[in-house]
């Protein structure tokens, strides 16, 4: 059973859904824009019983505090460094990180600096590479170069309700089965006051993400975390060649490209908790507990 919780981090309340034994093999659910821990709902039911899942809302997302730009400063380091001691205060200094869209440069700053919490990557449309920025990253590069009143106003176009659905159900096999409670959630906490300020600050500080990525990749090549990707290849924001650049410095990695798009999970929830299963049953004491997947997952005795 899901519990949902509230830590202090910094003066902020930081919401968490929380599923699994504490003694299984823990999974951080790191979440993209424009979602939440909510994203992670079904993936969470998923693999409860066997996994210890922890997903966070960031300060500005979901259920935590939303202070205005005066009150925190927004940024992706920030983000991160409330992360880090959210996780500290929990203990959970030795798990896998699912990341996925804004989770990517969240998460990898924190492996990046912690590379002993690490026990493996699961990375769901979240880029570390130059590679498969789609044309519709455009308006935010835009902005990066000139931020006007023009550049912003464009950029600020992905928080208008047809955007977020759009994120929801372009690419996906099947659009009439995903559930419109997905955007119109995302959309209840994007329309709260000052949050648009707080989105528009965010987009403007990813450009400080491109920066970083020498360094993740030095951090892949140094210490070789076991890696899975699952990558929605139908994705409008990135394509997958960022799926295919980790390949360049990561040795320990399997790749799957889904028929589907940026919220890959609300279409294909199932076959990425059966990748995960059979991946950490190889890369952490999951088959101790659960010998029978040892057949299942084809891995040898």
């Amino acid at each position: 059973m899901t519990s949902y919780n509230t830590v202090i981090i910094e003066n902020l309340n930081i919401f968490y859904r929380e599923a699994g034994s504490p003694d299984a093999p823990a999974i951080i659910l790191f979440h993209g824009f424009s979602s939440s821990s909510h994203y992670y709902r079904n993936l969470i039911l998923a693999l409860s019983d066997k996994f210890h899942l922890v997903a966070p809302d960031y300060p500005g997302f979901g259920n935590s505090d939303c202070p205005d730009i005066n009150s925190f400063n927004y940024t992706f380091d920030n983000l991160a460094e409330v992360i880090e001691k959210f996780l500290q205060a929990l203990g959970l200094n030795r798990a896998s990180f699912y990341i996925h869209g804004y989770g990517a440069p969240v998460g990898l700053r924190i492996a990046s600096k912690r590379p002993e919490w690490i026990e493996t990557l699961i990375i769901q449309n979240g880029k570390a590479y130059e590679e498969g920025s789609a044309k519709a990253c455009d308006s935010m590069r835009a902005l990066w170069g000139d931020r006007n009143v023009a550049t912003e106003a464009e950029v600020l176009k992905v928080l208008a309700p047809k955007s977020i659905t759009s994120l929801y159900t372009h690419g996906t096999q099947h659009p009439e089965n995903i559930s419109p409670d997905a955007w119109n959630m995302d959309q209840y906490f994007l329309g709260r006051p000052g949050n648009q300020e707080i989105q528009l600050e965010l987009l403007y500080d990813y450009q400080r993400n491109l920066a970083c990525y020498e360094q993740w990749h030095a951090y892949f090549r140094e210490h070789q975390p076991p890696t899975l990707v699952a990558w929605g290849k139908n994705d409008p924001l990135f394509g997958i060649e960022g799926a295919l650049a980790y390949e360049r410095d990561l040795k320990n990695i399997e790749i799957y490209l889904l028929e589907t798009g940026h919220f890959a999970l609300e279409e294909d929830c199932d076959q990425i908790s059966d990748l995960i299963t059979c991946f950490l049953a190889k890369h952490t004491k999951f088959l101790a507990n659960h010998p029978e997947y040892r057949e299942r997952c084809k891995l040898a005795a």
